[in-house]
């Protein structure tokens, strides 16, 4: 199958390239490919005239999308438009990365691929215009929501802990955020049986069970053997910027009934420590 990924360089578009291998792949990244330009990236996907566009691109720093709401916008709306617009011209499907902050959090139990959207901040509510497009524009599409994604690559909550670690002996991490961790490998092995399957919809692909950050910062210094070194201390109510849904726990129903059942977050988490290992 031919595969456009756009965001190949990204943690989850890293993974994919991996997982994907033994396809024609074509990756979609800065500098050289730019998605808000609408007609560079049109030719360039109708050069290679995709089968398949995996659309993982986008702004996702959560208090920049406040700073900047017309570069969020720009990224994650026009972006997706353009993308979607290059999917139908090649008569391609399309998969839609997609975040658990759609929803506004207030849900005390988990949230299910039907539940009506609320997003509560600038990335949220451009993500979930990111997901109208992609129905609207590609008649065979993928909506994929995940949550805490962490990969391959420098920044992530996981190396953010573990950098703070080696820095302070005292750590603070919020209890009231809660939600998956979610390894971008998993992801891409979920998605590469999902795409085989023309079941075209909305799925939840996070990894199964659900933490705060406290408990997910805990849980990567007990497997990096620093827990009786570094004290983590616990909080509530971290001051930021955007307004982050305190409970955005997503179920997987949807992709479960096809057979793909994501593991659990930690068995995936001591995964990354394990590989991170082999890598140093």
């Amino acid at each position: 199958m031919r595969i456009a990924i756009t965001g190949s360089k990204g943690q989850l578009g890293t993974a994919l390239f991996r997982t994907l291998r033994e396809h024609e792949l074509l990756g979609i990244d800065l500098p050289e490919y730019d998605i808000t330009d609408f007609d560079a990236l049109t030719a360039a996907l109708a050069g290679f005239h995709p089968e398949l566009i995996i659309h993982t691109a986008a702004m996702t720093d959560v208090d920049g999308c406040e700073r900047e709401p017309e570069k969020a916008y720009r990224i994650n709306v026009l972006g997706t438009r353009n993308v979607a617009v290059a999917a139908q011209q090649n008569q391609a499907a399309m998969v839609y990365i997609s975040t658990d902050y759609v929803f506004d959090g207030t849900k005390e139990e988990l949230y299910w691929e039907y539940d009506d959207p609320c997003p509560l901040s600038v990335y949220g509510r451009t993500k979930w215009i990111g997901e109208q497009l992609t129905r609207e524009l590609v008649p065979r599409h993928y909506v994929v929501r995940i949550a805490w994604l962490y990969g391959d690559g420098p920044r992530n909550f996981v190396r953010t802990v573990l950098r703070l670690a080696q820095e302070r002996k005292v750590l603070q991490m919020v209890t009231d955020e809660v939600s998956s961790p979610t390894y971008a490998r998993d992801v891409a092995w979920a998605l590469e049986r999902l795409v085989q399957r023309p079941a075209y919809g909305i799925y939840h692909l996070p990894n199964a069970g659900t933490c705060s950050r406290y408990d997910w910062a805990r849980e990567i210094l007990r497997l990096a053997g620093l827990e009786d070194k570094v004290e983590l201390i616990p909080t509530e109510n971290y001051q930021r910027l955007a307004r982050v849904p305190k409970h955005a726990c997503l179920r997987n129903f949807c992709a479960a009934e096809l057979g793909i059942v994501m593991r659990p977050w930690q068995e995936a988490l001591k995964e990354y420590f394990e590989e991170m290992g082999h890598a140093q």
